[in-house]
């Protein structure tokens, strides 16, 4: 799967400490591997402190926000 992030979704990876940097990065891959979680619509993923969501389109998973509650 190919991931493309929007700006805002961008934007927050840059934002963020490292520990929460790679807590979104583990939610994309995670996304990105497992064939259940490529569903049609709007979707989210969510770990101990962060979320995603994104939205998948063929073999492309575009990531539409990004977040953290720390």
């Amino acid at each position: 799967m190919r991931v493309e992030l929007i700006q805002r979704a961008a934007n927050v990876l840059f934002e963020v400490p490292d520990d929460v940097h790679e807590e979104i990065i583990t939610l994309i891959t995670a996304v990105a591997e497992d064939p259940m979680a490529q569903v049609p619509g709007v979707a989210a993923a969510f770990g101990d402190w962060c979320w995603l969501v994104y939205t998948t389109r063929g073999d492309v998973i575009e990531v539409l926000d990004a977040g953290c509650a720390r």
